[in-house]
C-alpha cells in the first residue's frame, strides 16, 4: 500500500527502499514521519523472523522511536537496518534513511518483541 520494499534482509541486517509519491507525502509535499516508521518497522521485523521462525517464533514490532533530520520532497529513500542486540525475547535494531544524494534524513530504534507462534489450526 505505501510501495515500501525490503530488498535484503537476513543475518542482523535489513535493507530497502521507497519511492517519495503522494501515498507516502504529507499534504506539504515532505515525506510522512509514519512511512519512514512503518517501513524501520518492517525490515527489524523480517530481519527478525528470518533468523527466529524455525524455532518457532514470530516478530513482532514492540517499540518504534523514529527521528526526522531533513524534509525530504522526492526521489527515493533508501534504508540500511542493523541488529544491534538479538535477544531471546526482544531484538533491538537501528535503521538509517537516505536520501538520493546520500544525505540521511531520518533514523529510527525499533525494539522487535520473540514470541511463540500460534499453533497452526
Amino acid at each position: 500500500m505505501l510501495g515500501l520494499e525490503v530488498t535484503q534482509a537476513g543475518g542482523g541486517t535489513a535493507s530497502g527502499t521507497f519511492a517519495v509519491e503522494k501515498r507516502v507525502q504529507q499534504p506539504f509535499g515532505i515525506v510522512h514521519g509514519g512511512a519512514y516508521a512503518a517501513h524501520a518497522e518492517a525490515l527489524a521485523s523480517v530481519g527478525t523472523w528470518l533468523e527466529v521462525r524455525e524455532d518457532g517464533m514470530l516478530a513482532m514490532g514492540m517499540n518504534n522511536f523514529t527521528t526526522y533530520l531533513r524534509p525530504v520532497f522526492g526521489g527515493i529513500i533508501s534504508a540500511e537496518a542493523r541488529a544491534l542486540h538479538r535477544g531471546r525475547t526482544t531484538w533491538v535494531w537501528d535503521v538509517e534513511f537516505t536520501t538520493d544524494e546520500g544525505k540521511k534524513c531520518a533514523t529510527s530504534r525499533v525494539t522487535i518483541a520473540v514470541r511463540p507462534a500460534p499453533p497452526a489450526s
